[in-house]
């Protein structure tokens, strides 16, 4: 049973899937990294040359060998639960983490980390995106997850103990 890190950018998937992964002696899949491994170029390149449906197309691809994979932590894209194809094999593969903070906190952790990784953030008020992404992508994110956990204002070790006391209440290993 694979563990599934879902949420928006800057929402601390691949961080906390890095300690959890640790925590727990798993591998981590990050399916971004995946997508950029298997195209050869980054994801601000594929989103250049062949647009956000492209990205998706090759995210898909990503998500499906993640999800094929077992005993593994997976990060994946804050977009990955778009396609409703991604969410049945996200959630059939294991239990699925919602990683949710306010778009301010989004906002800073991504502004930190570098705008320019993030195509999605690209225009001129990357806030205001944010906010807009929330709106739009929280019904995929209900959808997707089996459990909620927030993230504003904690710290990485906080929300990996929270996720696993998730599992033990669940008798998950």
């Amino acid at each position: 049973m694979n563990i599934v890190l879902v949420g928006l950018m800057g929402s601390g998937k691949t961080a906390v899937g890095r300690l959890l992964a640790e925590r727990l002696g798993r591998p981590l899949v990050d399916t971004d990294a995946l997508v950029e491994e298997a195209a050869g170029c980054t994801i601000a390149e594929i989103f250049a040359a062949e647009g956000e449906e492209g990205f998706r197309r090759r995210e898909a691809e990503a998500v499906a060998r993640a999800a094929a994979g077992d005993n593994q932590v997976i990060a994946t894209g804050g977009g990955a639960v778009l396609r409703p194809g991604n969410r049945e094999a996200l959630r059939s593969s294991g239990l699925v983490i919602w990683l949710d903070a306010e778009p301010e906190s989004l906002y800073q952790r991504a502004r930190a980390q570098g705008l320019a990784h993030r195509p999605l953030l690209s225009g001129p008020d990357p806030l205001g995106r944010l906010r807009a992404l929330a709106d739009a992508r929280r019904p995929a994110y209900e959808a997707a997850a089996h459990v909620r956990i927030r993230t504003d204002r904690r710290t990485l070790h906080d929300v990996v103990e929270e996720i696993i006391e998730k599992l033990e209440e669940r008798g998950l290993p």
